[in-house]
């Protein structure tokens, strides 16, 4: 049933790290209720119900909320529901009559989850940006790159996903715990730049102790180090390596037929660009495949380069069940795992007001109270 059974969130449509948090908590089993615009409007990136898989696992109503009545319709849910999710910019929701005031009032214990870029304050609070901003102020971007090259963008996983929807999972989880022992919910504001910051916490102590250097490219873990890096195969493909620690270092040298020549000391930075270039002319000389089968079995911390779809059959993936097909759309199965109550995705993303009034009755409304959310303009689709 999923470790959040029993847990009602309410999430106000948006895209990138909103609905990666509900995602992550309808896949604990959470009763994820979605407030969708009556009609598909301009969220930056079109597309299609059946393939937006992060609304998988939720049901969906329909509310306008710049209508009459609709701030009086969403309180009435919000005053059913355990936690909210919301990713507006600062004081949209205020303006609606939804603001954190408003929706305590009508449930003390109400955890209220704010997605943001930049905070709920601050002088950037209210500007708008996306996930390349965000890294960017945070200092995160420009470690993103190889030595002498401009900063690479690493797609709009570190703050949509890790710093944005992931923490704020993480920040609704724990008011969730501590609602039950208090009985008074709260506000957990998300920020992306703060959240990509947190991301990169174990090159603060790094950078106090002087062991890394602000210059993309000449650090161990990006792309400095020879025997961390990624190297293309005589088939045009890539293999990646990450032999840090000595004892894998010599077993990397040994798998490549290096063990015996003399080559400068692992760690002496000055003979970097050596490595490297004897590791190159190594990798060349073989395809990516059978370099799998040269290091079978190896502690070399060694593996393929993989594409989305390559990595879905890979047999360690097929092994684990680490995707599912849902609605047709390949796609990542829900994680961590648990050994008593597993998660898992219950059902297809939702159309517009798909599964909304099987969703109300479930939270304990009865057909009369439908009816008057009706009247005050909630949709759903199916019988009135």
């Amino acid at each position: 049933m999923g470790p959040l059974h029993g847990v009602r969130i309410l999430e106000f449509e948006a895209i990138g790290p909103g609905p990666f948090a509900g995602m992550l908590l309808a896949d604990m089993g959470a009763d994820v209720v979605l407030v969708d615009r009556p009609a598909a409007s301009d969220l930056g990136l079109k597309r299609e119900r059946w393939m937006d898989v992060m609304m998988r696992g939720k049901r969906s109503v329909t509310l306008d909320l710049k209508a009459k009545d609709s701030a009086a319709a969403a309180l009435e849910l919000i005053g059913r529901c355990d936690a909210l999710v919301e990713g507006f910019r600062p004081g949209v929701m205020e303006r609606l009559g939804l603001g954190p005031e408003d929706c305590l009032a009508r449930n003390p214990k109400l955890v209220y989850g704010r997605m943001t870029g930049w905070g709920q304050d601050g002088p950037l609070s209210s500007r708008a940006g996306h996930d390349i901003n965000y890294i960017a102020l945070a200092g995160v971007l420009g470690a993103f790159g190889r030595k002498g090259e401009a900063p690479v963008p690493p797609l709009n996983l570190v703050g949509d996903f890790g710093g944005g929807g992931m923490l704020l999972g993480f920040g609704i989880a724990c008011a969730l715990v501590e609602a039950q022992r208090s009985g008074r919910g709260q506000v957990v504001d998300a920020a992306m730049v703060e959240g990509a910051s947190l991301l990169a916490t174990m090159f603060a102590g790094f950078l106090a102790a002087k062991r890394w250097r602000e210059e993309r490219g000449v650090n161990i873990l990006d792309t400095g180090a020879p025997w961390y890096d990624v190297y293309e195969t005589k088939d045009g493909k890539y293999v990646s390596i990450g032999a840090i620690e000595a004892k894998f270092y010599a077993e990397l040298l040994e798998r490549l037929g290096l063990a015996a020549e003399a080559l400068p000391p692992q760690n002496e930075i000055a003979g970097w660009p050596r490595l490297r270039a004897r590791f190159a002319e190594i990798f060349r000389t073989r395809t990516r495949d059978e370099w799998c089968a040269v290091f079978e079995g190896s502690d070399a911390c060694f593996a393929p380069v993989l594409g989305f779809s390559e990595a879905r059959r890979h047999p360690h993936h097929r092994a684990r069940n680490a995707f599912v097909s849902v609605a047709g759309a390949e796609q990542p199965a829900p994680a961590p795992r648990f050994s008593r109550t597993p998660g898992g995705v219950r059902r297809a993303p939702p159309e517009r007001g798909e599964g909304g009034r099987e969703a109300l009755l479930a939270w304990g409304f009865s057909e009369s109270e439908i009816a008057r959310l009706r009247a005050k303009g909630l949709g759903f689709a199916g019988p009135a």
